[in-house]
């Protein structure tokens, strides 16, 4: 079992449809209509599908990049609000990019909290699969963008370097279906098969 300091940022990351949103709900008990983040004990569970629903596809006379892009700013302002309340946070985050992992070590530095990844693998032709399930599939150039940063990322994490973050683990389908608690110190949290 892995316990998480109680200040910690977890950002859950993985592909697009690598099933990151439906660990949540389910560790959690969400039901996919929030569309705030939800706390559960003392930990802030902060989903981008949270801000999605928030704005809903409004305001109805922006372009679509522009709807994404608050969706987006929103979602991270929720993230650095969490952090900043000083509880333990667990958040869904697509983006694994060097500058986004490097932004939220930062963050959660500022506010003396420490940075974990809990990295979801899934191989592409599932997350894919998952992408169209869910109704939301991601460009074809965005998706090779975040299968280049995922690939970096795992093959550093598994040589060691869990870097920027505190502590890294790797998780595949099977044991994320296994997974049944996170704890952040006293506070239930997430227990990883296999810690």
């Amino acid at each position: 079992m892995t316990i998480y300091p109680a200040r910690s940022l977890v950002i859950l990351t993985g592909l697009p449809g690598a099933g990151k949103t439906t660990l949540l709900r389910r560790l959690y008990d969400l039901d996919g209509t929030e569309s705030a983040p939800v706390t559960v004990g003392a930990v802030t569970v902060i989903d981008s599908q949270q801000s999605r629903s928030r704005w809903a596809g409004r305001p109805r006379w922006a372009p679509k990049p522009v709807r994404t892009g608050l969706v987006f700013a929103t979602h991270m302002w929720r993230i650095r609000s969490g952090v900043r309340a000083g509880g333990p946070v667990i958040a869904h985050n697509r983006g694994c990019g060097p500058f986004v992992l490097r932004a939220f070590a930062w963050l959660a530095r500022r506010h003396g909290a420490q940075l974990h990844l809990l990295l979801l693998d899934a191989p592409p032709e599932v997350a894919l699969a998952g992408q169209y399930a869910r109704g939301r599939v991601a460009a074809p150039t965005t998706f090779t963008r975040h299968q280049r940063h995922w690939r970096a990322l795992l093959e550093r994490v598994r040589a060691g370097d869990p870097a920027p973050a505190a502590s890294a683990r790797v998780l595949d389908r099977e044991d994320a279906d296994r997974l049944e608690v996170i704890h952040f110190g006293d506070h239930r949290g997430l227990a990883v098969p296999g810690g």
